[in-house]
């Protein structure tokens, strides 16, 4: 039996994948930060260990904890947060928590878990990145600047392990029904200072309205069981495709940043 560890699996996509690739017979050891989310996955029979990505020391025991009860055949990180607002309105520190979370550890997780993987010759790493790790779009360019960095060194760690038997899988949904949206507001209200911000009045108009009065799902929005097929066949196909795109504007996003100039490219993200 296949055995794959899963990051952020207290909602959203972690908390389908964990549901969907358990159906499928593969033995997931999901991870989540809170204790009420561990006793959830848990209750519903799916092993779960606590995973703080920003913590070293946490991410060091998940792996020996991973590993002591048997091999391991895959990881897939998925855990991430979004932090709106306008980049001249984030502080050092808003940078520097977001990309703990979203790139920093998920390297840390990747790089402990490496040497086990070539021992036994076969891997897979599959990294979630976003529609927005390709094209950039106003508001969100702390999250936008972690998935373009997790591309990047996911592209390089992709040609640094062939020959290895590690095969490397970038994921890339657009609209996804999540919690994200919910989930980003304690960082944006702990960070960003909106209401002395040159931009008050566009926060107004703007942005507050999208996150604290949703207006309902995206016309491309699709469930994250879309997202979850992609990961089975990331982790079982015998040559999975790098690169894998999941709804129509990150199809559309991944084409329009190969042929648009960037005036044109820069027009389009700002209707996105």
């Amino acid at each position: 039996m296949m055995r794959v560890l899963l990051t952020g699996a207290s909602s959203g996509i972690g908390l389908d994948a964990a549901r969907f690739l358990t159906e499928q017979g593969i033995d997931v050891v999901a991870t989540c930060r809170k204790d009420a989310d561990i006793a959830a996955r848990r209750a519903e029979g799916i092993e779960c260990l606590r995973l703080d990505l920003d913590d070293e020391d946490s991410v060091a025991a998940c792996v020996d904890q991973v590993l002591a009860g048997g091999s391991l055949d895959g990881l897939v990180n998925n855990a991430a947060f979004a932090l709106p607002g306008a980049v001249e309105d984030m502080p050092r520190g808003a940078l520097r928590a977001i990309f703990e979370t979203n790139l920093f550890g998920s390297h840390d997780l990747t790089r402990r878990l490496i040497p086990h993987f070539r021992e036994r010759r076969a891997g897979r790493i599959v990294n979630i990145s976003s529609v927005l790790g390709l094209v950039g779009i106003p508001w969100r360019g702390p999250y936008v600047a972690t998935k373009f960095a997790l591309e990047g060194l996911t592209d390089v760690l992709r040609l640094e392990m062939e020959g290895t038997g590690i095969h490397v899988v970038l994921i890339e949904p657009g609209p996804i029904t999540s919690r994200i949206r919910e989930n980003a507001i304690p960082h944006f209200e702990r960070w960003v200072d909106w209401q002395s911000s040159a931009r008050a009045d566009q926060y107004r108009d703007s942005l507050l309205k999208r996150l604290y009065e949703p207006s309902g799902p995206d016309r491309f929005e699709l469930p994250p069981r879309e997202v979850s097929k992609r990961i089975l066949t990331a982790l079982t196909a015998d040559r999975p495709a790098p690169r894998q795109y999941v709804t129509t504007p990150t199809r559309i996003s991944g084409v329009a940043r190969r042929v648009l100039p960037t005036r044109a490219l820069d027009w389009f993200a700002r209707r996105a």
